[in-house]
């Protein structure tokens, strides 16, 4: 997938274009992109626009929610969706200000050459979001240019499949709800660091690890996946703050199973969280000892291959 950090385009290959955030690539999200690829003709490129911020970032500075993916995990979620192009730009005050008719007309039809463009049907563009799809449809079929605007995706409840509600059941420590709705695990990926190295003299040995700022789920223990270049591991993860030791900041440390390497400065990517208990204060380390191998009891056995 070739990614760009600007509205431009050096070629004017017909593009068929998603918009929106994609918080999460959900569901919901997916629908979109199966009609980007439905639309698509012989010669023609796929493409998705998104904002490198939260569009609330910029328009309501500390009002915008915690994110389900980092960028990263967003443009990997994207090439695996189909998607060929990416512009990936800053939502700021050029595209907050922009009328909705210079948007589609200078933006969509003249910058990036769409013959295809796919939102969903409550999207808002342009200045103070004065932008509907009635407006798009109406610009864009004057153009010849195709419009589909997607309904919302329901779960088999009948109940909106949504951003916001996938970040509820995250914050709640429901992930693998959370992963339904998604349709993919959610997912903690980052280097693994030094930390305090209490583990290892326990006989627990644990990876902590420098999440990139994203949500996570509630502190507490749980039981997943841990891979490390290309093999999985089945894995104990503490989310917290490590009361036991008075600790204040919170932390992800895992501890894999049948994992007796030293991986400082290595990626570990956790999955498949499935939640054990609480965080909790314990009298002494003894204490807490004992807890780590009732939770080991929680975790498969033998590891993933």
């Amino acid at each position: 997938m070739n990614i760009h950090y600007s509205l431009d385009r050096a070629g004017k290959t017909p593009l068929v274009l998603a918009i929106g955030f994609f918080d999460g690539m959900h569901r919901g999200h997916h629908d979109i992109a199966r009609q980007v690829r439905r639309l698509r003709k012989p010669g023609w490129s796929t493409g998705v626009l998104t904002f490198s911020n939260h569009p609330s970032a910029f328009l309501r500075p500390g009002s915008e929610p915690p994110l389900i993916t980092t960028p990263e995990e967003r443009m990997d979620l994207f090439a695996r969706a189909g998607y060929e192009e990416c512009f990936f730009v800053p939502f700021d005050g050029a595209i907050a200000n922009q009328t909705p008719d210079d948007f589609l007309r200078k933006t969509l039809i003249e910058r990036l050459a769409v013959r295809g463009v796919v939102v969903g049907s409550t999207f808002r563009f342009g200045k103070a979001r004065a932008g509907d799809v009635t407006l798009m449809a109406r610009v864009l079929e004057e153009a010849g240019i195709a419009l589909r605007a997607v309904e919302n995706t329901k779960d088999e409840k009948g109940e909106r499949i949504s951003s916001t509600r996938i970040r509820e059941l995250i914050a709640s420590g429901e992930i693998p709800a959370a992963d339904h709705l998604l349709g993919h695990a959610y997912e903690l990926r980052g280097k693994v660091v030094a930390g305090a190295g209490r583990g290892h003299g326990m006989g627990f040995p644990t990876a902590n690890i420098a999440v990139p700022e994203k949500m996570l789920p509630k502190d507490g223990v749980y039981a997943g996946v841990a891979r490390h270049e290309g093999h999985d591991y089945a894995t104990l993860v503490s989310v917290g703050t490590n009361p036991t030791f008075d600790g204040k900041a919170r932390t992800v440390e895992a501890w894999l199973r049948d994992f007796h390497d030293t991986i400082y400065g290595h990626e570990l990517s956790l999955r498949d969280l499935r939640f054990v208990r609480e965080q909790r204060k314990f009298e002494n380390a003894d204490e807490l000892l004992a807890q780590m191998e009732d939770d080991a009891r929680a975790v498969p056995y033998p590891a993933y291959g």
